[in-house]
């Protein structure tokens, strides 16, 4: 059987909210099984609790973020991935801010301290949402697409007429039947350009950005003294937002993604063309190894790895 999964203990971390600029400290507690992904705003009297729910996403401005009563907890695309891609169903997240720590820009240090507290299979079955019809969401020249599949492969393509990402690649299709979430995803950071500071900065966005957790790029070349970490980081950091912002709908997802230029906005909006159209989905568990795909206990054998 596929199991549900937690942390087998409680792990803490301190960190810069991207765009507020203000120190966030983090706790993330282990969860029984079918509660989902739970983060509270322990700072608010009472706390308040946001579960994972592509209903309650807000402000998709250069980030995915839950918003509940007026208050919110931003920034939570990174620290999501690293949940989908370790395969942790069960968790809450404490918080004492209105967003996210942004670490590295990646969700390599989020991997980093699910590992460190440790992974629990629990006695409950994983529970999937499988895609059974396609499904598309367009506005413009950028589009998402959700079609069956017995796995998870997500292509990404990436059009920014700059030199530094146009010597990169910028179309990438990741299949985790064969690839590894930690070795060719978690690391891949976040990036921005130096003429958009000022602007970003005027709304209220990107004060806590520097060179020490985004990919920087001037008119010409990426600043950042050690470069980049994969040849195609930047297409590849948009594959790690998807899969974040894909597992704010409460179950891994068994299917294929594609998009074009497409951001947390509308991957948010296929969340919600797929949840409305019920004949289009359904629940699904594996309890017996031989009813299960080869891809499927490929992706959660290799995140334990």
């Amino acid at each position: 059987m596929i199991r549900q999964r937690t942390l087998k203990s409680i792990v803490k971390a301190t960190g810069v909210g991207l765009h507020g600029g203000r120190k966030v400290n983090l706790v993330l507690r282990p969860a029984a099984p079918d509660t989902g992904i739970v983060f509270h705003r322990v700072d608010l009297d009472p706390p308040l609790s946001l579960p994972a729910d592509p209903y309650a996403v807000c402000d998709t401005r250069m980030c995915s973020g839950l918003e509940k009563g007026g208050e919110k907890v931003g920034t939570v695309e990174h620290l999501m991935s690293a949940l989908a891609g370790l395969g942790i169903d069960n968790l809450h997240v404490d918080v004492d801010a209105p967003e996210i720590p942004i670490l590295d820009g990646s969700a390599g240090p989020f991997v980093f301290l699910l590992q460190s507290a440790g992974i629990e299979e629990q006695k409950a079955p994983k529970r999937f949402l499988r895609v059974k019809r396609a499904v598309e969401y367009r506005e413009g020249d950028k589009w998402v697409r959700l079609e069956p599949h017995d796995g998870f492969r997500l292509t990404f393509s990436i059009v920014f007429n700059h030199p530094a990402i146009d010597r990169s690649s910028s179309e990438v299709t990741v299949d985790f039947a064969e690839q590894s979430y930690v070795r060719d995803v978690a690391r891949a950071r976040t990036f921005g350009f130096m003429q958009d500071v000022d602007f970003m900065r005027a709304n209220g966005l990107a004060l806590g950005g520097s060179l020490d957790n985004a990919i920087v790029m001037d008119e010409y070349r990426v600043l950042n003294a050690d470069g980049l970490r994969y040849g195609d980081e930047f297409v590849k950091h948009k594959v790690l937002d998807a899969i974040g912002d894909l597992y704010l709908c409460g179950h891994p997802l068994l299917a294929a993604y594609s998009a074009h230029k497409a951001g947390h906005a509308l991957n948010n909006q296929i969340l919600r063309v797929l949840l409305e159209d019920r004949s289009a989905w359904e629940i699904v568990t594996f309890e017996k190894a031989a009813a299960t795909p080869q891809a499927v206990s490929h992706q959660f054998d290799l995140a334990l790895a």
